[in-house]
């Protein structure tokens, strides 16, 4: 199998993180997170977290220049010589052009452009109603698939917590954050015959073979 390069496109709740986990895995390629590299560097306290904390908490996106040399340094490992999975980045134009920039200079290219689709309402619901257990990260949506027992995991009988950016109103201010600053890349991944829409308001599993199916994989 030749190389598979992918970016995956979608608002915030559309499920493109366990899909690009799922591809990932599948693919044997490293999954780029770039939400995580984030997240994990505000819990570190650093400069990069401390600078990227301000615009996280209230749904605004990163700006460019401390994204780019994570993403840049990742895509230079040798994990991914045999390709790589993109999950969060480019989220704006900007970042889009940065990111052809990068792939220019170190000569990859890309295979595709997966576009996760989800009603915007379901989003909401998504978003407004997801926990996570801080000890063993297991996931639950209190409307669509809660645990046993009201606010504690199933695995571990932790107390789950939810992020602080998943409130409803801030759920809302980044789906129309997603809207202003990220939906121009379907445009513009589409004007290169790059993008390929996929139908997320389904079954995880019926999801991921549509995207195999995409990728002829």
């Amino acid at each position: 199998m030749k190389n598979i390069n992918v970016i995956f496109l979608g608002a915030p709740g559309s499920g493109k993180g366990t899909q690009a986990s799922k591809l990932a895995e599948y693919l044997k390629v490293p999954h780029i997170d770039t939400g995580s590299m984030l997240r994990a560097a505000v819990a570190e306290g650093t400069e990069l977290g401390k600078t990227a904390k301000s615009y996280m908490e209230v749904g605004k996106l990163v700006p460019v220049e401390i994204v780019t040399g994570i993403i840049k340094e990742s895509l230079q490992k040798k994990e991914c010589e045999n390709g790589f999975i993109l999950d969060g980045y480019p989220r704006s134009i900007e970042q889009a052009e940065s990111l052809d920039t990068i792939l220019n200079d170190i000569k990859i290219g890309i295979t595709a452009v997966l576009n996760i689709e989800v009603p915007e309402s379901i989003l909401v619901d998504r978003m407004a109603f997801r926990k996570t257990c801080p000890k063993c990260g297991a996931k639950y949506n209190m409307k669509f698939s809660p645990p046993l027992k009201d606010s504690l995991c199933d695995n571990c009988n932790s107390e789950l917590t939810q992020r602080s950016d998943d409130s409803k109103e801030n759920a809302v201010r980044r789906i129309d954050t997603y809207k202003n600053e990220t939906e121009p890349l379907i445009k513009y991944y589409g004007d290169r015959n790059l993008l390929r829409n996929i139908d997320g308001d389904k079954d995880v599993q019926e999801i991921f073979k549509e995207i195999k199916t995409s990728l002829g994989i």
